[in-house]
């Protein structure tokens, strides 16, 4: 049974246009081409990078935060409630207000301290400046590394100039070395986001980023075994162009350098729209639709390869739209928060973020009666979030 649909899977006709076959891509006559089994080095890899990524975050990352003047900030711990910590950590980390009444009266508590309990836990578990600056200082060193290599193995290449070269000789087209490194490299980094998806910040594009990930797996995969290895290098390159300025820009917001900021996002809006929508889809998806059929009719891996490339076009239209949205706001002075990625609380948070503020307010109306401890029936008034808060402190 795993005999056929191994068999299944590799059927020559799926992946392969014409009459080729698997045979046709075996190393003979001095050219070396892509072998799937190549592809189970990216997992040791991707294990690697995060060891990498530890040592670079703690002895690189962290000191450098340091001295721009960030600091990891300690939050006060909310007090052990096994009651509160289970509902907490099992069911609803904002539970609403009928569960707060009954988890008063379970836990001995007001409903006020109860509320008090769940901010007080919400924003522990929030992570901090450094920890971001870390992370984005890590994506932008590999970026930035990635998008100089695949300059410095493309810029000789004739299909960077005339995508049409893509398919000259095609699929009989031998592998280069930086190819070769180019495409490790590449995956096993986005294989190590995956693995680590569970401590990074979880942001509110998560499930989208998850698909992005994902897509771009399957469609690195898929280019490799079938010799897509020419467009798969200029996909990639264009991908890493706005991520280094993205991931720049996050590292000045973090360090509060506002102008600089500010410049670097308008850069990253500019390059995205030009290279995710413009040499994307009208030279890229261009490239993979029309040329292909000129040298053989359409087959299922044809389909298949440019499936993937509109899915990344429409996670792009999404991005796209968010950062637009943040542009517009931030022209009419009204962006309080990220339209994009990085608003890690997606269950009202702002109310946490002012709640010393909301403390002393509550005291004031409620009087002594406001610490929790004699009113059974105190609550915590809803506060907006200042409305002068600068863009660039909230964005990412």
């Amino acid at each position: 049974m795993l005999d056929a649909l191994h068999e299944l899977f590799w059927w020559d006709r799926l992946w392969l246009p014409g009459d080729l076959t698997w045979a046709d891509l075996e190393d003979k006559e001095g050219r070396v081409y892509a072998r799937a089994s190549h592809l189970y080095i990216t997992v040791p890899y991707a294990f690697v990078f995060l060891l990498i990524r530890y040592l670079f975050e703690r002895w690189i990352a962290t000191p450098f935060a340091v001295s721009v003047g960030i600091k990891q900030t300690v939050l006060q711990k909310a007090e052990d409630v096994p009651i509160l910590e289970l509902y907490y950590t099992t069911r609803c980390r904002n539970p609403a207000q009928a569960d707060i009444d009954g988890l008063s009266k379970k836990s001995s508590l007001s409903v006020r301290q109860v509320e008090r309990w769940f901010r007080r836990r919400r924003r522990h578990d929030r992570p901090g400046v450094l920890k971001k600056f870390r992370e984005a200082s890590w994506r932008f060193v590999f970026y930035l590394c990635a998008f100089g290599g695949g300059v410095v193995a493309l810029y000789d290449k004739e299909w960077l100039h005339d995508t049409k070269e893509v398919w000259t000789d095609f699929p009989k087209q031998s592998m280069l070395e930086s190819q070769y490194w180019y495409y490790i490299l590449e995956m096993s980094f986005y294989e190590s986001l995956l693995f680590s998806v569970a401590f990074d910040v979880k942001r509110k594009d998560f499930k989208e980023q998850i698909i992005h990930h994902l897509a771009t797996l399957v469609l690195l995969s898929f280019s490799w075994c079938v010799n897509y290895i020419r467009v798969g290098t200029l996909v990639m390159l264009v991908h890493d162009a706005s991520d280094v300025l993205l991931e720049s820009a996050k590292l000045f917001n973090y360090a509060k350098w506002e102008k600089t900021c500010q410049t670097l996002f308008v850069l990253f809006a500019i390059m995205f729209m030009v290279t995710r929508l413009i040499i994307f889809p009208c030279w890229l998806i261009h490239c993979t639709w029309v040329y292909p059929i000129l040298f053989y009719p359409a087959f299922f891996g044809y389909y298949f390869f440019n499936a993937m490339l509109v899915i990344l076009l429409c996670l792009h239209v999404f991005w796209a739209y968010l950062i637009l949205c943040m542009i517009k706001k931030f022209m009419f002075g009204t962006l309080t928060r990220d339209e994009r990625s990085d608003n890690e609380e997606e269950e009202g948070e702002e109310s946490s973020s002012t709640e010393d503020e909301g403390e002393r307010r509550h005291k004031l109306v409620k009087g002594p009666a406001a610490d929790g401890k004699d009113d059974k029936n105190g609550c915590f008034g809803c506060l907006s979030p200042p409305e002068n808060i600068c863009w660039s402190k909230t964005v990412y």
